[in-house]
């Protein structure tokens, strides 16, 4: 396979995000399926509500036709090629399920912590048994070539990194295209290191995936037109996480991802300050708020963030 047909999913998911997302954004306006702002937050932030969500399903709809049509031309893994769009539909539809409850009933809670926690661990332990069938790992990658022998425990570090990235790039969406640029970014990075390991299947996916977002950041720019949803940010976590794993490059992402693991540690830190000290590192949690708070604007801090992401992305490449 030739690195120039990775163009095809990608040029293929594009027009699917490009010709489903303005319908969804009229369907969801005519039916009034509107993100609500949370009260904590930013005060400039209400200006949001009413802003069609969900927009993720579009990219979802577009990487699962772009990879059953692309795994049957292509010589690929099949199997394969199933467990990662099967990872992130998933994950997708735990995130939709959430929305869906918030837009119907117009609030900003959907589902409870421990509801998404179990999806989300369900949906990690079918991914462990589909990897171990074709797959044969058990350790996990560390930098400079080594690796961890983890045996038994391999199952726990797959829950563990499936969990916490989709939370962490849940945590991320927060404002107008910050998720969208960085997670092209990364999902880009992995497209180069699936390519160099000459994993084409991985490829394709993360191609499919690059597409979607190149499209659906036309309409989630500022001012957004539409919000991916937990339907999208937590699927993109999970697929990142995924992709991660089958390459067997489990480190990388936590410099690829970097914004996304800033983004959760202070949400973490701002909780444990608080509880023991009564006071708050930051003006708000996850960190972009704090930079808003602090008189950002949205587009400063999505370059910035993104910036920061391609210059971890380069790193890590660097260092393989």
């Amino acid at each position: 396979m030739q690195s120039i047909q990775l163009l095809y999913p990608l040029i293929l998911s594009g027009a699917i995000v490009a010709g489903l997302t303005p319908v969804f954004i009229k369907v969801f306006k005519e039916k009034q399926l509107g993100q609500t702002t949370r009260g904590e937050g930013p005060s400039w932030h209400e200006v949001k509500s009413g802003t069609p969500t969900m927009g993720g399903i579009s990219i979802l709809i577009a990487v699962s036709i772009a990879m059953l049509i692309f795994s049957m031309v292509f010589s690929v893994n099949g199997l394969l090629v199933l467990l990662l769009t099967f990872i992130l539909l998933v994950y997708g539809s735990i995130g939709f399920i959430d929305d869906y409850i918030k837009v119907m009933m117009k609030r900003n809670l959907g589902l409870t912590s421990l509801q998404k926690l179990i999806g989300q661990i369900a949906a990690a332990v079918l991914f462990y048994i589909g990897v171990s069938q074709v797959l044969d790992i058990q350790s996990v990658a560390l930098p400079l070539g080594t690796e961890l022998d983890l045996g038994f425990f391999y199952v726990l570090f797959i829950l563990f990194w499936l969990v916490g990235f989709s939370n962490a790039t849940n945590l991320t969406d927060g404002i107008d295209g910050l998720l969208t640029t960085t997670a092209f970014i990364a999902y880009l990075t992995y497209t180069v290191i699936a390519v160099m390991q000459e994993q084409y299947e991985v490829a394709v996916f993360t191609s499919a995936v690059l597409g979607a977002l190149i499209v659906f950041f036309l309409f989630n720019r500022k001012p957004a037109r539409i919000f991916m949803g937990d339907v999208g940010s937590l699927a993109l976590g999970a697929g990142l996480a995924a992709v991660s794993i089958v390459l067997n490059q489990e480190w990388t992402l936590l410099l690829i991802g970097i914004i996304f693991v800033i983004e959760t540690a202070s949400v973490m830190m701002q909780v444990t300050s608080f509880k023991l000290t009564g006071k708050r590192l930051f003006k708000m949690s996850p960190i972009h708020h704090h930079f808003e708070m602090v008189g950002w604007d949205e587009w400063k801090i999505v370059i910035i963030f993104s910036l920061i992401t391609l210059a971890a992305s380069l790193l890590t490449l660097l260092i393989l």
